[in-house]
């Protein structure tokens, strides 16, 4: 358990200080994050290495009204100069968003100097470094926060909570789809960003779209349901010619109970936006979810009418109302989704507490795990076993 922090603010919850790695100006994901941040109030932005180009960084620190003298030209001058500042003042955490072949050497570095680490997914590029960084972590009393998006959403919560009661009875089916279009094209080979190191095996890992996007529809279906899968059977393929990781792919999973699931995960489904449904069937009733409809979530009783559970609404668990912050009716999405992972960062940082609830280094493991063992059976086009 880490100790408690004890500040003050005018909410008497505290705020936390933090330091982002990567996300300048104009860059997305550095944007939802710092977003998240604002939206309860707990967090102030104090420093960053914003850019690995130091004028860059600068640049952006002043946009972003940092300091200065705390706008750094790499991670690790942050780290050091930060280490260097009274106890008062340094930053709390360090926030990385950089592609991936950065976040493991950051989160140690980080976790070794002492700070906390918030890190958008994934963990590392592969399993070893997933296993390393573990080791990291766990011989430290450092707080990880691993930016599973989903995993933010009170409905989610609300799904695992019946499927833990025994509403549905014993799972026996999942269905989990997470289709894109986004790389239908190869824009890669022009100027976008963000497509030419998703697609690049250097600084992505050894896979493409599984690593983006499947590992978010693996993750889901491991916390609604409580269940590891134990194997899978996997068909990864490249569509667009030249490109030097797979766009698309499918898997049939088995279930530690014994339940059977499908996992489908595309970048290159046209028409699509960010698709992301999940479906849990069990002995007694089934569960649908759609995350571009975030708010509804179908609770489906064998034999009875369909019950359309919605957000905000009185019959659902005190933790699902906890995560919304607007009466029914009042459309609430992805952003604060990620809010609540800070959210609920900033109580178990500020009070001491454990982070059991969050998702952290052991999902970073499985999302790797999966991830080896769907190129590996893709390959060999076999079965293969889910390690670790």
């Amino acid at each position: 358990m880490v100790d408690a922090v004890s500040l003050s603010s005018s909410d008497g919850k505290g705020r936390v200080r933090v330091g982002m790695v990567g996300g300048g100006i104009g860059a997305f994901i550095g944007e939802v994050h710092r977003t998240a941040m604002r939206i309860d109030g707990r967090f102030d932005l104090v420093c960053g290495a914003f850019s690995s180009n130091p004028d860059r960084s600068r640049q952006s620190g002043a946009e972003l009204g940092i300091a200065p003298s705390r706008a750094y030209p790499d991670y690790q001058t942050m780290i050091a100069a930060e280490q260097a500042l009274p106890e008062d003042a340094r930053m709390h955490a360090v926030v990385i968003v950089t592609p991936n072949d950065t976040h493991l050497p950051v989160s140690k570095a980080a976790i070794e100097a002492g700070f906390h680490v918030i890190c958008d997914k994934p963990a590392t590029r592969t399993l070893a470094e997933a296993i390393e960084l573990r080791d990291v972590i766990e011989a430290s009393d450092r707080h990880y926060l691993l930016t599973h998006t989903y995993l933010g959403y009170p409905l989610i919560w609300e799904a695992q909570a019946r499927v833990a009661r025994g509403d549905l009875g014993a799972v026996r089916r999942v269905v989990v789809q997470y289709p894109q279009d986004w790389l239908s094209e190869p824009i890669e080979q022009s100027d976008q960003k963000q497509a030419a190191w998703r697609t690049d095996p250097a600084r992505s890992g050894p896979s493409g779209c599984f690593g983006d996007i499947g590992t978010h529809a693996f993750n889901l279906a491991e916390t609604i349901t409580g269940l590891k899968v134990t194997e899978l059977c996997a068909d990864l393929h490249t569509h667009v010619a030249g490109r030097r990781l797979e766009d698309d792919g499918a898997a049939l999973l088995r279930f530690e109970n014994g339940a059977r699931g499908v996992l489908m995960a595309s970048q290159i489904s046209a028409g699509e936006e960010n698709g992301l449904r999940i479906e849990v069937f069990g002995e007694k009733a089934g569960l649908s979810w759609r995350q571009e409809e975030p708010n509804t979530l179908w609770f489906m009783p064998l034999g009875e009418p369909y019950q359309r559970l919605r957000a905000g609404g009185g019959y659902l668990t005190d933790r699902t109302l906890a995560g919304f912050r607007t009466p029914a009716g009042h459309p609430e999405g992805y952003l604060e989704a990620f809010a609540n992972l800070y959210a609920q960062f900033a109580d178990s940082f500020l009070t001491g507490s454990g982070m059991d609830h969050l998702p952290g280094i052991e999902d970073g493991v499985r999302g790797m795990a999966f991830l080896d063992a769907a190129l590996a059976s893709s390959a060999a086009q076999s079965w293969t076993k889910i390690e670790h």
